[in-house]
């Protein structure tokens, strides 16, 4: 199965209509949040992503809120919403969890979650699932540019005991287009830019 993966597009139509373009040969485009801006200018940057030519499997960010994109999506049918809960596409299962974790020194406008709150809403992830967090797992793709480690506890435990497919994320900047393993799987952090990726459908653990 072929993916497109990206994330943190913040309002940026330019760079959605490039990814648009480039979705033509994928199977299914996986967004790994925010698509807004401190809350502001989500639609636009939705009502693009519509033009994708294939099942989008989305995330909530930190910069909108899931009931935001759920709003957003509403009259998108291949538009796929995930928090704490999966969809099946062409065979294949995606688990998803939205919102910045741990909680941010951002303030008001961030939608954040707490590793508990996290730990909880993942606790459903199926194995061998593929894994769409905004947030990348602790110790995984997860350095600002400052060197610090800033990924969540509770998406790196889920990675150790669910064994995922590949873990598409984002939110930290400065690791955006890089890609890690972990426990066997491989992290991704997709940036605005976007990735192509062949998913390898072959063996799972159990």
């Amino acid at each position: 199965m072929k993916l497109l993966l990206f994330s943190d597009v913040h309002r940026d139509l330019e760079a959605v209509r490039r990814l648009v373009e480039r979705a033509t040969d994928v199977d299914v485009a996986i967004g790994a949040g925010d698509f807004a801006t401190c809350r502001k200018g989500l639609q636009p940057i939705i009502d693009a992503l519509q033009q994708m030519p294939c099942p989008v499997v989305l995330v909530a960010g930190n910069a909108e809120s899931t009931g935001e994109l759920q709003t957003a999506c509403d009259d998108w049918s291949d538009g796929h919403v995930l928090h704490g809960s999966g969809v099946t596409v062409e065979g294949v299962t995606f688990y998803g969890l939205g919102g910045a974790v741990p909680v941010t020194p951002f303030g008001s406008w961030s939608y954040d979650l707490t590793e508990d709150e996290a730990t909880a809403l993942l606790a459903d992830c199926p194995n061998n699932a593929v894994l769409v967090t905004h947030s990348p797992p602790k110790g995984a793709v997860d350095r600002d540019s400052g060197g610090r480690s800033l990924g969540s506890q509770a998406v790196r435990a889920t990675v150790e005991r669910t064994h995922p497919r590949l873990v598409v994320c984002g939110h930290i900047h400065a690791s955006a287009n890089r890609q890690e393993d972990l426990a066997g799987t491989p992290i991704v952090n997709a940036g605005p830019i976007g990735i192509v990726w062949d998913l390898d459908l072959g063996e799972t653990v159990a």
